[in-house]
This record gives C-alpha cells, sequence and structure tokens, in this order.
C-alpha cells in the first residue's frame, strides 16, 4: 500500500436549530451512497481552513467562516491511507445546495447515527455525541463512604462517562459499590460501564466494559444491542476483535508513563495514530492523560482521553 496519505477537510455546518447537515455521496465516487460531512481533498500549498472555504463554496454554493478544529481522524482504506480534519462551521452566507448533484440532509445530532456513513466519519460522529473524558474508577481503599463522596464529585463535575473497575475488591462488596453508583449515575444521567462480571452488570442495568484478556476469549457480543460495552486494547488485534464483538468504543494506550507503571514507557502519539487507522471504533487515548491533553488526543483521532486520577478529586 502507498505510504502517500491524501489530506482531506471536513465541516460540521450547524444550523440555528442545531442540526448538522450531511452530504451524500453521489454514485461516480468511491462508497457511492454513503453519507459524510461534507468537504474535499486539499490541494498542494493549501491551509486547511482554505480549502474547506474553497469546497464548501464549489460543493454548497455558500460562503463560510471556519471555526474551531473538531478532530482528525488518520483512516486506512484498501487502496489509499487518508486524514481527515475536521473544522467547526457556525456561520455561513448562502443557503447549502447539492451544486454537484449530491442529495443534502440537515441531520439533528441524536439522530447522525441513523446515517450510514464511511469510516473516517464514523468517530467525528462519536466526538459530536459523546462525552470526551472517560473516568477510570480507582479503588475504594477502606472507606467506601469517602469514595462514593468522590464519585458523587465527579458526577457534579460534568463526568457523564464512567468505567467501575474495583481490583482487588471482594466480589460482595463490588456488588454492593456498583448498586450506589449505578443510582448516582442515573441520576445525573451518565453512563456507567462495570468492569467485571457480565452478570452483575446485566443485573444492575449497566454497560460492560472488557478486559483486553476478556475481550479475546469472546466471540460474540456479549451484552444486547442497546447496552453499552467497551473494551481496553493495547494493539490492532484487540481493535479488529472489539470491531468484530460490535464494541460501541474502546480505550487504547498506554500513550505515555502512567503514576501506576512508573518508568514503562507508553506507545507515543505516532503508534497510537497508526493503530487509529486500523478502525473505525471510537476510541479513548488512556496513559498519562488530562483534561490538557484532549485537544492533542482528538488531533490524532481519538474522541477525548481516559484517565484515573485526572479525573478523580478524593473526597
Amino acid at each position: 500500500m502507498s505510504e502517500r496519505v491524501i489530506e482531506v477537510v471536513a465541516g460540521v455546518i450547524t444550523d440555528k436549530r442545531g442540526r448538522i447537515l450531511l452530504s451524500r455521496r453521489t454514485p461516480n465516487r468511491d462508497m457511492p451512497g454513503l453519507w459524510e460531512f461534507p468537504g474535499g481533498k486539499r490541494e498542494i500549498g493549501e491551509t486547511p481552513e482554505a480549502a474547506l472555504i474553497r469546497e464548501l463554496d464549489e460543493e454548497l454554493g455558500i460562503r463560510v467562516t471556519v471555526g474551531p478544529p473538531l478532530m482528525t481522524v488518520p483512516q486506512q482504506y484498501p487502496s489509499k491511507r487518508l486524514r481527515l480534519d475536521v473544522r467547526h462551521v457556525t456561520h455561513w452566507d448562502g443557503v447549502p445546495k447539492g451544486r454537484e448533484g449530491q442529495a443534502l440532509a440537515w441531520v439533528a445530532p441524536d439522530k447522525l447515527s441513523r446515517y450510514s456513513m464511511p469510516p473516517a466519519d464514523l468517530p467525528v460522529v462519536a466526538a459530536l455525541r459523546t462525552p470526551d473524558r472517560y473516568l477510570v474508577t480507582p479503588p475504594p481503599g477502606d472507606d467506601d463512604d469517602a469514595w462514593l463522596r468522590a464519585f458523587d464529585g465527579a458526577l457534579r463535575a460534568g463526568i457523564r462517562r464512567i468505567q467501575l473497575r474495583l481490583p482487588g475488591v471482594a466480589p460482595d462488596r463490588q456488588i454492593a459499590l456498583l448498586q450506589q453508583a449505578a443510582v448516582r449515575s442515573r441520576r445525573h444521567d451518565a453512563q456507567l460501564l462495570f468492569n467485571g462480571p457480565i452478570d452483575a452488570a446485566l443485573a444492575a442495568g449497566v454497560g460492560v466494559h472488557l478486559r483486553s484478556s476478556a475481550l479475546q476469549t469472546l466471540e460474540a457480543r456479549p451484552v444486547p444491542e442497546g447496552m453499552l460495552l467497551a473494551a481496553s486494547c493495547h494493539n490492532a488485534d484487540d481493535l479488529s476483535h472489539a470491531a468484530r464483538l460490535g464494541c460501541d468504543f474502546v480505550v487504547l494506550g498506554p500513550v505515555a508513563e502512567t503514576a501506576s507503571h512508573p518508568g514503562a514507557p507508553g506507545i507515543g502519539w505516532t503508534a497510537f495514530t497508526r493503530l487509529r487507522e486500523t478502525t473505525a471504533l471510537p476510541i479513548y487515548a488512556i496513559g498519562g492523560m488530562s483534561p490538557d491533553d484532549i485537544s492533542e488526543a482528538r488531533r490524532h483521532g481519538a474522541q477525548g482521553i481516559a484517565a484515573i486520577r485526572s479525573l478523580w478529586a478524593p473526597a
């Protein structure tokens, strides 16, 4: 396969009702009939902003003001490598029309998943619809009440996706904390996933987070559709297996050295990006991450970061 990377820019064009504009690929293009965020290829010497302004004028007949970056998605296809640079667009002049014969649709964010899209666009949907940080809980020590107060503090601070991980905790105590955490998460409309026995997660009505070792033992999705399923991944085989199982998202790393494993180097952003290319799954970068790293993570195709210490404030 060629190592040349095709640089593509796309805009998330949002109207006053919060709807997002999608464009349908025409029959004469690759992946005909799929929906995508409008944009096109950068020309040699063009900045991403100039390319997006030109493409949206040519395709839609509008003159746009390019807003801040959302994310950049590297994606490997059978015959090419692509890097999709996605920018917000909240202001434009004119009325968008399919000047190249393409159909257009204004779509509410919560309906985006109903539209079939190319692999590179799918992580963008996740970035628009789901949290940019994924808390991994630390073990509770000897004080469950203090741990629950800290859990409440994370919810009050705006954490809305949580992996309940309780290594070394006795099973009965795990179940008690799972039940308490589930009640608290529902009060804040937060998503809770249990890194523990699947039957316990099903009984509590929460999602499941699979360790990488457990991931490789499964041949079929272990939870019903509609119940969140995630996995910890460390390599391309893990990512491929997670996709086959129908995971909703994964964590990938460690990217950097972590406090829990001092002296152990992470894979780094270059390796993270090459692994990101191999899947359309939404990915959280994990390992030495904090909220300050979210922008960097998104520049490498992650929807955000997963972390313990930087997202957890002890009570």
